[in-house]
């Protein structure tokens, strides 16, 4: 295809569509890896017999290592090329997919899972640039609408989809059905995608990446590490939060010193930018700590089945659904000062139900709240995003969409670690069952008891209670995770504070300052 027939022409002609399939292939990979996980955390809980913040690892463990290879797949694509490093991510994934199903411990699966995120973290931004250079960044925008049938339809089928491979057959198959996408993919990539052209690429930042991954893993575990433990002055919990914070403080006094670093934290000299990453960051980790929550309330209050819980989350996704593309159409004509404080308005009122859930709440209620929540959701992330990069010049667009990407996936991590922690910590403050122990030796509360009872009642006739015990619990247990809601309930209303300062105005757009030169596609958020 030649520049001036890409120039005169919007359509997304069959070589496009050709390119497009196999990308949209990897993005329902790794988007849907995500929500099918979020609704097995319990069955990996009573499977492995690990705690809520134990088993939380296989998510925040994933999110760390897409935030890992988001930087470094840009310097790879230049060095080694798109189509070859498309295929490495592919492989990377689905081999890690085919180890998760093969773990016969927790820690086995949590390192299979960082495999596996390796190899995730690279389809999106590299199925971005690769689309942009096929099709141009004129048609930048048709190029998004294909990509986001994934992005729309995986908060909704991964749930159903995870919930019902692991009803039907078992948690394997969450990772199991990867496998046979991966190889069509891998198959369709060697023919669809046009050969490598590898060009000189800028230096890589290896000594940031060293400081910064082990240094939010290290820090995390450490808060992890806290329920068990009991307490700050346990080694495990300081020593690794020690020595992370001190990586992650080295790694920022370190990141404006080399030309290229591995984020660019000079960027944040851009009023639009901070506030737009500060605001994201605040919102990613209650929302999407407490998103992990839902379907595990579900589970192990209300007793659902996984495919049903996967079903009650999907207004969730069906209120995004609508709101995202009016959000995106307005947020090239409206400022975002003006929109996302509703949309987070509606978040906060869908919210406060579920920090109000006892064991008999209304689904109605709920689901009727998880719609509104999808609805301010739709209307939130994107356009943030969209605001603080359209107010960079066109050479600052890909390292500002890496650097907002990447404290995405932190909050993320950040998020699902300090939510499990706080659950945990609230589920081991349940009275102990007297003459109870389990296998290791440690006393059975009511909350445990009550909730490993919603999943295997038979554990009711191995150890016969009286029924206002399993009832207590069970009240118990929906009242710990009332009280951790209210924690990210609480996040929620903070993004207001950042969200008061987002531009009102539209400010004038610079990605048009380079003309002449080519701009990098920017990281899509997943």
């Amino acid at each position: 295809m030649t520049q001036q027939s890409v120039a005169t022409s919007d359509k997304l002609d069959a070589a496009v569509l050709k390119v497009a399939g196999v990308v949209v292939l990897g993005a329902i990979m790794s988007i849907l890896d995500v929500t099918v996980v979020s609704v097995a955390l319990p069955k990996f809980q009573s499977e492995f017999d690990a705690s809520y913040a134990r088993v939380a690892w296989t998510m925040t463990a994933y999110t760390l290592a897409l935030a890992t290879v988001i930087p470094l797949s840009g310097w790879a694509a230049d060095r080694f090329g798109t189509k070859r490093l498309y295929m490495v991510a592919l492989t990377l994934f689905t081999i890690g997919s085919g180890l998760c199903a093969t773990a016969d411990t927790i820690g086995e699966l949590i390192g299979y899972r960082v495999l596996q995120g390796l190899g995730g973290g690279m389809l999106m931004p590299l199925g971005m640039t690769i689309m942009t250079r096929a099709a141009g960044p004129h048609r930048i925008g048709r190029l998004m609408a294909v990509l986001g049938i994934p992005m729309l339809l995986g908060p909704i089928g991964g749930p159903i989809l995870g919930g019902w491979l692991i009803d039907t057959a078992s948690w394997h198959w969450i990772f199991l059905i990867n496998l046979p996408i991966g190889v069509v993919a891998l198959i369709y990539a060697q023919m669809a995608l046009p050969k490598d052209a590898p060009e000189p690429s800028e230096s890589f930042d290896f000594v940031g990446m060293l400081m910064l991954s082990p240094g939010l893993a290290l820090f995390l575990y450490g808060v992890s590490s806290l329920p068990e433990a009991g307490t700050f002055a346990a080694t495990k919990v300081w020593a690794p939060m020690l020595v992370g914070g001190a990586l992650v403080v080295a790694f920022v006094l370190y990141s404006f010193k080399p030309r290229h670093p591995l984020l660019d934290l000079r960027l944040f000299r851009n009023r639009s930018l901070t506030i737009a990453s500060l605001t994201l960051f605040v919102f990613i980790i209650a929302f999407m700590g407490a998103g992990l929550l839902f379907p595990s309330y579900f589970l192990q209050v209300r007793g659902e089945t996984t495919l049903t819980a996967g079903l009650l989350m999907a207004p969730q996704g069906i209120g995004a659904m609508i709101t995202m593309p009016i959000a995106g159409m307005l947020a090239d004509r409206v400022p975002i000062g003006r929109t996302v404080p509703f949309a987070l308005a509606l978040i906060v009122v869908g919210f406060f139900s579920f920090t109000q859930v006892d064991p008999q709440t209304s689904y109605l209620m709920l689901e009727g709240s998880l719609f509104v929540m999808g609805l301010g959701m739709g209307g939130t992330m994107m356009p943030i995003m969209t605001s603080a990069l359209r107010t960079l010049s066109a050479n600052d667009v890909a390292r500002g969409s890496t650097l907002v990407n990447i404290l995405q996936q932190i909050g993320g991590s950040v998020g699902a670690a300090v939510m499990s922690v706080i659950l945990t910590n609230e589920l081991n403050g349940s009275r102990p069952i007297p003459g109870l122990v389990d296998e290791s030796g440690k006393p059975i509360t009511e909350a445990g008891l009550a909730i490993a009872s919603q999943q295997r009642p038979e554990l009711l006739q191995q150890m016969p209670v009286d029924p206002s015990i399993i009832e207590r619990g069970l009240d118990f247990a929906a009242k710990s995770f009332a009280s951790t809601f209210w924690v990210a309930f609480a996040l929620v209303v903070l993004t207001f504070v950042p969200a008061a300062l987002l531009p009102r105005r539209r400010p004038p757009a610079r990605l048009d300052d380079a003309q002449g030169e080519q701009v990098k596609a920017p990281v899509v958020i997943h």
